[in-house]
This record gives structure tokens, C-alpha cells and sequence, in this order.
């Protein structure tokens, strides 16, 4: 048995989901554009899982749309709006802990003359909202910031956010990457005062390659990114991904039916976890006490993250030496973690950081075997550095 402990990462698919979409390929394969029989037949589930998003997240079906993952959502929200609100201002603010599928695209308008602001984080990784007031503008048009962290599991208050939004920049767009969220946590975005949400399916026992954007009522003029066939009413063209889609329904439906009683499952088995990590010494849990239980954060004193990574490996447990998105190696040269960064945590440390990420088919067995793994692995690495 081996233990895959790095579900941040991506997850096992579903075999409900695996099913459903084999039965998309070979028999219900139809274009959902074809004014057909088959075509029709086709269309119907993308309607049913419109249907169950919009009623998920209390909105139209309009207000959604599907794209090829978390990374298009948050270009399609951030540049989208870049492209709507410039005459009216070019100040935007994103945190300093965000995915690079959100930080790039702040790059990229940086690079064109956009004024940038990074709204910081404390130790634990969390962002101050009275912060985020002292920062808003009138010219401030677009607010970025992540529900659930993919590195440490710090859950960031969104509510309190769009809420400050609302009260000190009522024109100002806000956006959440809720790819670490969706499926774990629920958010009403209407009531949370969010106007773009990004969700990616391979995260919750999905397919590869399929997410959403929830995009209000209000932001709907945004312009599309894809231009095309005027598929999805315009927003995104392109030949609709029904499998994908038929997948990510079921796959959220399904994590949304046990989501209490798998997260505390989950809360239970993490905090036993970390219990028994306490024989190990200079091992330290990174984030706030109540993180996400589907993430675990640990710097190992003295041991190099893929050092311990790949010994692991050779023990059949596998975690992760960062987020997956973003290695540490960039042409051979370590780059820090903006989220590890932020929180302070010096160089030396974040190079002894791992990640261990749990998902709804994470057990107890595979949790004691990367205990074991661990109880073995550290001191040994330990003595060998000391040599």
C-alpha cells in the first residue's frame, strides 16, 4: 500500500465521475452546439450541471461559465476586468500569498502600467481586512484574494473582505480563487460580496482540465478572453467540454453531500497526526490552528524539503516540497515561496518546508504509514547531514 499524501496537488478521480464520463465519450458524444437529436442529448449535460452549480452557488445559470481549470478562471476574471475598468482606473490589489495563476497575470499588467498594491499577510498567513480598507481607493478596481491557501491551509476571510469592499469601494470588482476551497467549504458569493469565483474540478476527485467561473451580474460585461463560436453565451467559445463538465458536476455533488462529515473526519485524523508528530523534535506545523484539514504545512529543522521528499518516496508516501504549481527550481535556482515569504519564515526554513495535502479518500492507514515513514526518515537524514 502506498500513502498520496499530496491531494493539493490533484486528487484521484472519482470512479462515479469516471463512469459518467465514459458514457459522454462513447455514447453520448454529441457536439452540445448540433441542432440534433445526438447534440441535444449531449447538451443536456451541461444543462444539468449548470442547473447544479447555479443552485450551489444561489445564482443564474448565466452567471456561470466553464473553462480548462482554475489557471483560465482567474486570467479570464483578473484580465478580464483589466480590459472593463480601465478608463475608470488602473489600481489593483492582490495578496502577496496568491497562486501564480494569479500573481502572474498582476505581473503581466504591472508591466503595462497598472499600479499594483500587495496586501500582505501576518505569521499565520492571514490577511487583515482593516488592512485592505487602508489600502482601497477610489481608482481601486479589482481586489484578488484566495479562499483557502494551497501551501499552509490558511482559510482567509472572504466575507469580511468583500464586506469592507462594499462599504469603502462599491465599484471595485472582487475575485477569489476558491480552486483549494470548492468542494471543502461553502461560500455564497452574492452574500460574500464576490463578484468573480474560480473553481477547478481535478481538485475535488474531477477531471483534469475542467473548472468554472462564477462571474455577477454586475461584472458580466467583462470581455472574453476566447473569442470564437460564441459558445456559453459569448464568454468562452469553444467547442463545450461535455465530459469534463458531466464530470466536475458529479464530482462537486458528491463532495457537497459529505462535506461536514468528511471534514471533521478529516480535522480528526490531521490533529492526530500532528499528535504524533510531537516525538519528532525541531519540527514545527506552519499556519493557524484552524487551517484547512485537508493541508499540513511542516519545516523539518536541518533536512531539506526534497531531501525528505524523495526518501519518502522510497517509503511509497508521497508529499509535496511546495505547491505543484510553482517549484522551487526555476532554471536551477531555488525561488522562495511568496506564501512561506510573507509569513516570514527566513530562507533557511523554507528550503526544510513540506506539504502534506488529504482528500475525502485520505484513511488512517495512510496517515500511520507516513507517520512511521517520517518517525524513520528524519532522524536518519539528520545524522547523515551531521556527517
Amino acid at each position: 500500500m502506498y500513502a498520496y499524501l499530496d491531494n493539493s496537488a490533484t486528487t484521484r478521480t472519482d470512479k462515479r465521475v469516471v463512469e459518467i464520463m465514459d458514457k459522454v465519450f462513447l455514447e453520448d458524444f454529441g457536439n452540445p452546439s448540433s441542432l440534433h437529436k445526438v447534440g441535444f442529448e449531449a447538451e443536456q449535460y451541461v444543462n444539468n450541471a449548470l442547473d447544479y452549480f447555479s443552485k450551489l452557488l444561489k445564482c443564474s445559470r448565466r452567471n456561470i461559465s466553464f473553462t480548462s481549470g482554475g489557471t483560465e478562471s482567474n486570467n479570464t476574471a483578473i484580465i478580464g476586468t483589466a480590459l472593463f475598468k480601465e478608463s475608470r482606473g488602473r489600481h489593483i490589489i492582490c495578496s502577496s500569498i496568491e497562486h501564480p495563476s494569479v500573481s502572474e497575470p498582476f505581473k503581466f499588467l504591472k508591466n503595462r502600467k497598472w499600479d499594483v498594491e500587495i496586501l500582505q499577510v501576518d505569521e499565520n498567513g492571514l490577511v487583515d481586512p482593516e488592512a485592505l480598507k487602508s489600502m482601497l481607493r477610489p481608482d481601486t478596481v479589482l481586489v484578488s484574494v484566495m479562499h483557502v491557501n494551497n501551501e499552509t491551509g490558511a482559510v482567509e476571510p472572504v466575507e469580511a473582505l468583500g464586506q469592507i469592499i462594499k462599504e469603502n469601494a462599491p465599484e471595485c470588482f472582487f475575485h477569489v480563487d476558491d480552486v483549494q476551497g470548492f468542494g471543502k467549504y461553502r461560500l455564497d458569493p452574492n452574500k460574500s460580496g464576490i463578484d468573480f469565483l474560480s473553481a477547478s474540478a481535478h481538485k475535488i476527485h474531477g477531471p483534469k482540465g475542467t473548472g468554472l467561473l462564477y462571474v455577477s451580474d454586475r461584472a458580466s460585461h467583462i470581455p472574453p478572453l476566447i473569442s470564437g463560436g460564441g459558445q456559453q453565451n459569448g464568454f468562452r467559445s469553444g467547442t463545450i467540454n461535455v465530459p469534463g463538465i458531466a464530470g466536475f458536476g458529479l464530482a462537486a455533488e458528491i463532495m457537497y453531500e459529505g462535506l461536514d462529515e468528511n471534514a471533521e473526519r478529516l480535522r480528526q485524523l490531521k490533529a492526530d497526526f500532528i499528535s504524533g508528530l510531537s516525538d519528532i523534535p525541531d519540527l514545527r506545523v506552519n499556519g493557524p490552528d484552524n487551517a484547512s484539514p485537508y493541508i499540513l504545512s511542516l519545516t523539518v529543522k536541518d533536512v531539506r524539503s526534497e531531501v525528505l521528499l524523495h526518501a519518502l518516496e522510497g517509503r511509497e508516501v508521497y508529499i509535496s516540497a511546495g505547491s505543484a504549481c510553482a517549484s522551487t527550481k526555476t532554471g536551477g535556482k531555488w525561488r522562495p515561496s511568496p506564501t512561506l515569504s510573507g509569513m516570514g519564515m527566513p530562507k533557511e526554513e523554507q528550503e526544510s518546508t513540506v506539504r502534506l495535502s488529504f482528500s475525502r479518500f485520505t484513511g488512517k492507514e495512510e496517515l500511520e504509514q507516513a507517520l512511521n515513514a517520517l518517525k524513520t526518515e528524519i532522524p536518519r537524514l539528520r545524522r547523515f547531514k551531521r556527517r
